[in-house]
């Protein structure tokens, strides 16, 4: 069974970057499509982003397209969010998931292993 853990986040202006990361241990990471979900006070959690097994495949939210990117390294059991021009709204929890299932899944009951989250807060 695989752990992920979630590191990267803080606080940002807007405008601003981030790398987060997810790392996995006791598994192998190339096993899962891994996605990444965000959670903002008082809203469901929403899909950011995800990626296939071989990296060759990505997906995202309309709402970050064009400024988030993620990419994995297998190797180094290691996925990676890149947020970039960051704003208010993009205030929320982030957390990566690992699917054991096929395509690139939007919905959190997809996937089958969550991380515990990394904070992202961005000031206007």
């Amino acid at each position: 069974q695989v752990q992920l853990i979630e590191s990267g986040g803080g606080l940002v202006q807007a405008g601003g970057s981030l790398r987060l990361s997810c790392e996995a241990s006791g598994g192998t990471l190339s096993y899962y499509t891994m996605g990444w979900f965000r959670q903002a006070p008082g809203k469901e959690r929403e899909f950011v982003g995800a990626i296939s097994r071989n990296g060759g495949t990505t997906a995202y939210a309309d709402s970050v397209k064009g400024r988030f990117t993620i990419s994995r390294e297998n190797a180094k059991k290691t996925v990676y969010l890149h947020v970039n021009t960051l704003k208010p709204e993009d205030t929320a929890v982030y957390y990566c998931a690992g699917s054991t299932g096929i395509g690139l899944p939007r919905y959190t009951d997809r996937y089958n292993y969550w991380g515990q989250g990394t904070q992202v807060t961005v000031s206007s």
